[in-house]
């Protein structure tokens, strides 16, 4: 049996939002300049730019950020957009090639060379947000986890 009423009261209870709120490419160029060549051209392809800004206003509702919704949206979009470049080749020469592209790379933690080496620690930055997933991959996915943590400490009532 299809009860309407009970969906909406479930996704309701679930703090769950079916809106989509006006976040553009231009908005995000403007405001995360360090993805531009000339401060108004994206660095990226405009089909996967577009594509992260429309996945920001799908996932982040203006409802639950309402002062940081455009700051979250832009979060959203630069960590998507910085682990798409990680990865990106405008050609590969061979298969092997490609596929090396999108090899997972772990946080450096040691390396040496001759008398000189280096460690990274970054724990203390990942610890409090080590079941955000693939958000820690990214200083902005770090800053979105920790925003959202805020955002999401009001109570909830379902009845």
């Amino acid at each position: 049996m299809d009860n309407a009423q009970f969906y909406g009261v479930r996704a309701a209870a679930a703090n769950l939002s079916a809106s989509t709120a006006p976040y553009t490419k231009d908005m995000f160029l403007a405001d995360f300049p360090q993805f531009t060549s000339d401060g108004t051209k994206s660095i990226a392809p405009d089909a996967m730019l577009d594509m992260f800004v429309r996945l920001a206003c799908s996932a982040i509702s203006p409802e639950k950020w309402p002062d940081n919704w455009r700051y979250a949206c832009g979060l959203y979009t630069a960590h998507n957009l910085t682990l798409y470049l990680r990865t990106y080749a405008a050609q590969s020469a061979s298969p092997a090639q490609a596929a090396a592209s999108g090899a997972t790379v772990g946080v450096l933690k040691s390396a040496t060379l001759g008398d000189s080496s280096v460690t990274y620690d970054t724990e203390a930055l990942t610890k409090a947000t080590e079941k955000w997933g693939g958000l820690n991959a990214t200083q902005y996915g770090q800053t979105l986890a920790t925003m959202a943590r805020l955002v999401g400490m009001g109570g909830m009532t379902v009845i």
